[in-house]
């Protein structure tokens, strides 16, 4: 097994590592949110943009307006659809990151237990020793007051 040394060196360096896959995996998170963000936000001025037309659609337009109003909501939509790619993109990311941590607090839960199995083992042996110092003790008494 393991000496007690080796083991805490063991943890801390797992500790480090799932500090270091949270702070990755709170980054793709929020990575994930912007990109919704932004993506509400063109989902949003295409609908605005949609609503003024239809408003001056109404009034009347010209011919070369209305080509103009498609060409740019053809920009619109392409740009809406490459922001939902920028959120799976983000989301598969994050997914890899989420496991990237559990799979690190996997490893420094594993050393824990190794650790207080190794203090529970240490323990029992100081108690053995220490029962055995008391019979012993307690033997030595016995005999000298016969």
């Amino acid at each position: 097994m393991a000496s007690k040394a080796q083991l805490e060196t063991l943890i801390d360096l797992a500790r480090r590592e799932t500090d270091d896959a949270a702070k990755r995996l709170g980054a793709s998170l929020k990575a994930v949110d912007e990109a919704t963000q932004k993506h509400q936000m063109l989902v949003g001025y295409r609908d605005e943009y949609v609503k003024r037309f239809e408003e001056a659609q109404a009034a009347g337009i010209t011919p070369m307006a209305y080509r103009n109003f498609q060409a740019f909501m053809e920009k619109l939509d392409v740009a809406v659809k490459g922001q939902l790619e920028m959120i799976r993109h983000a989301e598969y990311r994050a997914d890899q990151e989420k496991a990237a941590w559990q799979t690190a607090e996997r490893k420094r839960m594993s050393y824990s237990t190794l650790n207080e199995r190794a203090d529970a083992e240490a323990l029992k042996l100081e108690n053995k020793r220490d029962q055995k110092q008391m019979d012993e003790h307690a033997a030595r008494q016995a005999y000298y007051k016969r």
